[in-house]
Formats: C-alpha cells, sequence, structure tokens
C-alpha cells in the first residue's frame, strides 16, 4: 500500500501507547516496521490476511478480534502454524498493513496499539493490497470483518475476479444485516471461492469458531479443515459448505 512506502520518523520510546494523534500513528508504524519478520516457511506455513474495517462502527469486534486471533494461532500450531498479516482500513484514505508476524502476542500488541475512526469503507483497497501479496508469495487465505460498503461494486469485483484467479479465497464475515454489504461480500466470496457468513453482537462464539477454522484453512488447505471439522464440528463444517 502507498502508505508503507511512505517515511516515517524514527520509533519513539512511548510508541505502545494507544495511537491518539498523528505522530503516534507514525510512531506505531514505525515500530511495526521494526518488528522481526516471521519464521522463514519450510513448507508447511500457512499464510493470512486479516482485514478489519476499523472505522467506528467496529470497535466492539476489533475487541473481540483480539481474543480470537490468539485461538486461531493456537488451532493452527497442530498443522505446522500461521503467519498472519494484519490489515486495516480507517478515517480519511488511512489503509495500512503490517509485517507478516508468527507469533500471537505480537498480533496482539499490533491490534492493541489500532483505535477505530471514522471514515468510509476502503475494501478497494484491501483488495488491491491483496492481489499484490499474492503475486509475491502464496496466501492461503484472506478473511475480512467489516459490516458495511461504500464502493463502486463493480470495481470490487474485478479484483476479486483476478484475486481468485490466482487461486486464493476470501472469507467475508459480515456484522448486521446491511444488504448492500451482503450484496458485495457474496459475491467477492463467490469470485474468489470463498465463503460469506453473517455474525452479530451476540453470537462471538459463532465469529471464533468459524474464523478459527478459516485459519486452519489458510493453514493446510482443505484437507486440513476436513479433518479439523470432525475433531470440532459446527464452524468447520458451515465454512466447508459455504464454499462449495
Amino acid at each position: 500500500m502507498s502508505e508503507k512506502k511512505q517515511k516515517m520518523p524514527a520509533p519513539r520510546p512511548d510508541a505502545v501507547s494507544p495511537a491518539s494523534s498523528g505522530e503516534e500513528i507514525a510512531a506505531f508504524l514505525d515500530h511495526v516496521k521494526a518488528m522481526p519478520p516471521a519464521a522463514k516457511r519450510s513448507g508447511k506455513r500457512g499464510r493470512l490476511i486479516f482485514a478489519m474495517d476499523a472505522t467506528m462502527s467496529r470497535q466492539p469486534t476489533w475487541d473481540r478480534a483480539l481474543d480470537i486471533q490468539v485461538e486461531m494461532f493456537a488451532e493452527t500450531a497442530r498443522i505446522g502454524g500461521l503467519d498472519v498479516q494484519l490489515v486495516y482500513f480507517r478515517g480519511f484514505r488511512e489503509c495500512r498493513a503490517s509485517p507478516w508476524v508468527s507469533d500471537p502476542a505480537a498480533l496482539a500488541r499490533l491490534m492493541t496499539k489500532v483505535d477505530c475512526r471514522g471514515g468510509n469503507t476502503q475494501i478497494g483497497r484491501v483488495l488491491k493490497h491483496v492481489r499484490g501479496e499474492v503475486k509475491k508469495g502464496k496466501v492461503g487465505a484472506v478473511v475480512y470483518v467489516g459490516d458495511c460498503m461504500e464502493e463502486n461494486i463493480d470495481d470490487l469485483c474485478a479484483m476479486a475476479g483476478e484475486i481468485g484467479l490466482l487461486g486464493t479465497p476470501c472469507f467475508m464475515f459480515q456484522e448486521g444485516f446491511d444488504p448492500v454489504a451482503e450484496a458485495a461480500f457474496r459475491q467477492i466470496a463467490r469470485l474468489t471461492r470463498g465463503a460469506w457468513c453473517r455474525f452479530d453482537a451476540g453470537s462471538p462464539r459463532t465469529l471464533r469458531d468459524i474464523l478459527k477454522a478459516a485459519a486452519v484453512y489458510a493453514a493446510g488447505g482443505r484437507e486440513a479443515l476436513a479433518d479439523y471439522s470432525r475433531r470440532e464440528g459446527a464452524g468447520a463444517r458451515l465454512l466447508i459448505e459455504r464454499m462449495k
């Protein structure tokens, strides 16, 4: 993404504090860039892009995701582990991507440094970034969590189609019942051979179970997902069904 190419100021000692100003955001990004890269893959580790709408309405989901992602890592450790890249957008044309990380604690620290801010959706920029990452190396899956869509659906579908041709499914998780978002998310999932699922504030267990299943798929493919469904049940079976 274009923001990642910008030169940022040197990290500050207090960069671990929650971002509340432009300078703190810059310090946070420098801290992210200075983190050691994910461990080199031996062919067994998968890669997952975890993308989230960080506009104001997303704060409750963002908080729940802090706990969920730890469980995602724990489950995929059984089958060789998973490297995750966090992508989020918020505010006025702010769209950021972290390095690839293999440590759940490191990813949690990254997420706690991001606060949600008002702004329009930037799903197109997320998909453009995904397309670039997939062209550089295999990405097992993309997980996207959001509640609305305020862009041109044809443009999004065009990029989703390219990602689908490159072999990376997008698992689109929708909070709420916005019909415009649902139509877009379903199309993106279909074009990438992924899956669309709905959840709400009262179903954190559903979100957790299906996200874990998506992470298992990214780490080990359909075979690992099928094995996981036999062990754990509903979430994985639902994901398999939605991918058909």
